[in-house]
């Protein structure tokens, strides 16, 4: 492991601002799930930001009285809170008994949102009573897997209870991915944003963030992550170096002052889809470029001002913008969470109350690398 690696693992945070964290990061994501996806699929236009400022600014009005009483979650959060459960309930990772979970919250609430390629592998876990849980999804597409980004959606969880256990975490974010997501793409996207939610929760929200040593911390990462395997892997595979490529796209574009077409810039070379590849990258940017820069958004909350800046993008905006929150709120922590538009998100009381179970489930079951 590089010395970077191991100064990363090394860190230590206070308990409280631990516990905020935690907070912050599950939060931010629902947050950015339920405020996103009544804009997925679209094309946003110039007045179309316009009015996801109005939308925002509204939200935050303390009295609001609002004709339906909160902004539905999807299956980003649906599956969020199976893989905090997993961590809270099971000390030693039981791939088996997550796969239920996401199997019984499926069959409960179907339409959340769920891809049919996502279905699919749920019928077939339960058909076969969950006799190998990574079998339907490696059966998928002709046997290469899906490369969608339902893996990173539904990481962060991994990222903050194994922040001080890097290889654990690599491996139990790698296994939990594979229960529908067995292409490497969709792999390494998981493990891309799991990072970035690690990474992100280590440093401290009193000093300035540096978005190019951020991004470089996370290419080493990924360096060692795509490296070719022994196993005579063609080192000419696009798949082999795939997200390190596309952090360079990152750290280029972050160079860049902001405008529309900059915006555009960033949806041509980074991408807003559906697949690991065209949004795990765009979600980090999306967290990094709203650090030190407006984007447009007018507000001074960092926390909102990613979230709502991945949504002016377009595209898959509830799961872009619910990890682009998972990674700014791991690094803001809950300071950042304006409660006016917390209030109105699905179960975000619930979601807090997840937080905190698991930063306590996390106290006595790590081990030590």
């Amino acid at each position: 492991m590089s010395s970077i690696l191991k100064n990363i693992t090394m860190a230590a945070l206070e308990p409280s601002l631990l516990r905020s964290k935690f907070r912050g990061s599950l939060l931010g994501a629902l947050i950015g799930d339920c405020t996103g996806s009544p804009y997925e699929g679209e094309t946003i236009t110039a007045g179309e930001k316009i009015i996801i400022q109005r939308y925002f600014d509204k939200l935050e009005e303390p009295n609001l009285n609002l004709k339906t009483p909160f902004r539905a979650y999807t299956d980003d959060t649906a599956m969020t809170k199976s893989v905090a459960k997993f961590l809270i309930d099971k000390p030693e990772p039981d791939y088996g008994f997550l796969a239920r979970l996401f199997v019984n919250d499926y069959f409960k609430e179907p339409r959340r949102g769920y891809g049919q390629n996502v279905v699919d592998v749920f019928h077939k876990l339960k058909t076969s009573k969950f006799e190998d849980v990574f079998k339907p999804a490696a059966e998928q597409f002709m046997g290469s897997g899906s490369y969608g980004n339902g893996g990173a959606m539904r990481i962060a969880p991994i990222g903050l209870y194994y922040h001080n256990n890097y290889k654990i975490m690599i491996k139990v974010a790698t296994q939990s991915t594979k229960i529908t997501h067995t292409h490497l793409l969709g792999i390494n996207g998981a493990l891309l944003q799991c990072m970035a939610v690690q990474q992100a929760l280590m440093l401290d929200p009193q000093k300035k963030l540096d978005p190019r040593h951020f991004c470089l911390e996370l290419y080493l990462k990924m360096k060692e992550v795509e490296k070719t395997e022994e196993d005579g892997e063609d080192e000419s595979d696009f798949t082999s170096r795939a997200y390190q490529e596309k952090l360079k796209v990152v750290e280029r574009l972050l160079g860049k002052p902001h405008d529309d077409n900059l915006d555009d810039e960033v949806i041509r070379n980074l991408g807003h889809g559906i697949s690991a590849y065209e949004s795990v990258p765009t979600a980090i940017y999306c967290f990094l470029k709203t650090q030190n820069e407006s984007c447009g958004i007018m507000t001074d909350n960092l926390l909102r001002r990613t979230i709502q800046y991945a949504i002016t993008l377009g595209g898959d905006t509830d799961t872009i913008a619910s990890m682009a929150g998972a990674i700014a709120g791991a690094y803001l922590g809950e300071d950042a969470v304006n409660s006016s538009i917390a209030k109105h998100c699905e179960s975000y009381k619930e979601i807090a109350e997840l937080a905190d179970n698991l930063f306590e489930a996390r106290g006595g079951s790590l081990v030590s690398e």
